[in-house]
């Protein structure tokens, strides 16, 4: 059904835009989940974490190297409008479209198309056939989960390392990207390292501690500026939700051993426009390096977003997609 509709929050600016809504798709398990997510997400306690897991579904992909098609994870929009370019919405590493959950909502209430998408070899795609997840493999799957389903231009959203994977993906397919968005950009680290050439009991045994719980939850810890202990710990739980899928484990040291992203000298052949937002009180990334990265985009605004750290589309999303509208409508 074809409908005209207008985001509450942009009616003041003028921008009609003319959208058909879509019904969902999503396939509801017993518990309210899709069947294919762990049985762990009904322990999860966020109900913006509990709505959009069970809005996940899974698509397939057809990619070179696997001989047949991946059904790949993501949240698929309710809105489809042809006079505004959709949101292609990744996340940082090691993570999935839960990441979005707090900003998903405000982004269709905005009357935003907004795809979120899990990166290869993390979220909860099935790779049960072991398919290679390098920097080159995750860039043709997303380019062909874009190509298929997609099919035009987007607003591409890169959180932490999910920054490195978008402008590795605007360089080499930038038909498909109209503009950048980077949040707490990653994008200066020169792949995993020495991590790339430890034996693989090494590395297998690495994994495993990346999925722990203490881990996780000192991460979230450090993430987070000023998140009550309990949140952390419900958020630690969503946030490894997709490490207990069972080819997770070889999913990550086929990253690993792959070398990971390293985009340095890919910044400078950004030709889109691009917004850098970065948390006041980020103490995974410096600000110092949002600074650099906005001095080295040829064409970049730099934002900041206040009392937040490394993931302020997840504990500031109204003031996220606040900047991201404003992005949005400045050429309309």
């Amino acid at each position: 059904m074809a409908v005209s509709f207008q985001s509450p929050s942009l009616m003041g600016a003028g921008i009609g835009r003319r959208c058909d809504l879509r019904a969902p798709t999503y396939c509801y398990g017993a518990k309210g989940f899709p069947s294919f997510l762990p049985k762990e997400v009904e322990n999860i306690r966020d109900p913006f974490a509990r709505r959009l897991a069970q809005r996940i579904e899974r698509l397939p992909v057809e990619v070179g190297f696997s001989d047949s098609c991946i059904m790949s994870s993501c949240v698929k929009p309710l809105i489809h409008c042809d006079e505004a370019s959709p949101l292609l919405l990744l996340h940082s590493f090691d993570s999935s479209c839960l990441e979005w959950r707090c900003a998903y909502p405000l982004l269709e209430h905005a009357g935003m198309e907004a795809w979120a998408v899990d990166i290869l070899g993390w979220g909860f795609s099935n790779l049960e056939r072991h398919p290679p997840c390098c920097v080159s493999s995750k860039r043709q799957h997303l380019y062909q989960l874009w190509k298929s389903h997609i099919k035009r231009p987007v607003i591409l959203v890169g959180p932490s390392l999910g920054a490195a994977a978008a402008i590795d993906f605007c360089v080499n397919h930038p038909e498909a990207v109209e503009k950048l968005v980077l949040i707490n950009a990653c994008v200066y680290a020169e792949g995993t390292g020495n991590l790339a050439r430890l034996p693989k009991i090494v590395a297998y045994a690495g994994v495993s501690l990346l999925k722990s719980i203490p881990l996780r939850l000192y991460a979230n810890l450090t993430a987070f500026h000023g998140v009550p202990f309990r949140t952390s710990y419900d958020w630690t739980n969503v946030g490894r939700l997709h490490c207990l899928l069972p080819w997770w484990n070889d999913a990550t040291v086929s990253f690993m051993n792959s070398g990971g992203y390293n985009v340095i000298s890919q910044i400078k052949e950004v030709r889109q426009k691009v917004l850098i937002i970065y948390g006041e009180y980020d103490r995974i990334v410096s600000n110092r390096l949002a600074v650099r990265l906005h001095c080295e985009l040829p064409n970049a605004i730099l934002r900041q977003v206040p009392d937040t750290g490394h993931l302020p589309h997840v504990d500031k999303p109204k003031a996220v997609v606040k900047l991201m509208e404003d992005f949005i409508r400045k050429d309309h």
